[in-house]
């Protein structure tokens, strides 16, 4: 099996350890995180921790695009921070990825990134709605997300888990993660709003975020609430259409 790694250039001099983890990666390693997916496990190296998140390996159609058309998971989540970096926009420090193909299929691949102690994520402002200084940290996470518009980062996957937040003296700092579905374009005001869909069904929320987007972006806070109330709905109602039909046909397998 080929094997391609690319390693940041300043931990070159920890190649050895790297392969090593990767190698070994079944069984060493803490496990970390939600496993359903994909695995995640944590590396000490130094006075450091590593986060090295194993992709498993895709459907057979897709192990031959990964091979010669698309590039992997890793690579883009590899390619994207150090991208995110460059525009001061934070998100772990990329270390290195790894792929493995055949001649002509792809198999397994890793990111690994330096872990990230944080103090929350999005998730909790949905999930404890009196949370110390609640409404602070949403309207700075907003004017985040205004930044990354602005700087025409489009975080495809921007939901509740996928932003760290770490509190700094009276400021707060956020983190993106999860990085392999991106792109990088200028948007219009209706595809900047709609990348708040996935984040909240909290109306309370939404009023907030529309008022600080309305006031980053110059723009009157009916338009920004209209837009991110609606498109909020129609993601609610595209996922439980799709969640239900899944339960349908799981149903209706187990029956047979």
């Amino acid at each position: 099996m080929n094997r391609k790694r690319i390693i940041n250039q300043s931990f070159e001099q920890h190649t050895a350890f790297l392969d090593d983890i990767i190698t070994n990666y079944d069984t060493k390693g803490e496990d970390f995180g939600n496993q359903d997916r994909n695995s995640l496990k944590l590396f000490k190296l130094e006075d450091k921790t590593l986060n090295v998140k194993s992709f498993r390996i895709p459907n057979v159609i897709n192990q031959i695009a990964y091979r010669f058309f698309r590039k992997s998971k890793a690579q883009r989540s590899f390619e994207y921070a150090n991208k995110l970096q460059s525009l001061d926009i934070g998100t772990p420090q990329p270390v290195a990825y790894y792929e493995f193909k055949t001649g002509v299929l792809f198999k397994k691949s890793y990111y690994i990134s330096e872990q990230l102690d944080c103090d929350l994520t999005y998730r909790e402002l949905t999930t404890d709605l009196n949370y110390p200084n609640h409404e602070a940290i949403l309207r700075a996470f907003t004017r985040f997300t205004y930044k990354l518009h602005e700087k025409h980062v489009k975080f495809l996957d921007h939901s509740p888990g996928n932003t760290l937040i770490k509190k700094v003296g009276i400021d707060y700092e956020f983190y993106l993660v999860d990085l392999n579905r991106m792109e990088f374009k200028p948007m219009d005001l209706d595809e900047r709003i709609k990348n708040f869909a996935k984040l909240t069904i909290h109306k309370s929320l939404i009023e907030v975020m529309s008022d600080e987007y309305a006031k980053c972006s110059n723009t009157p806070y009916e338009t920004i609430f209209n837009l991110m109330w609606n498109t909020t709905q129609e993601f609610q109602k595209k996922y439980w259409r799709k969640r239900n039909l899944k339960n349908k046909l799981k149903f209706w397998k187990a029956k047979k």
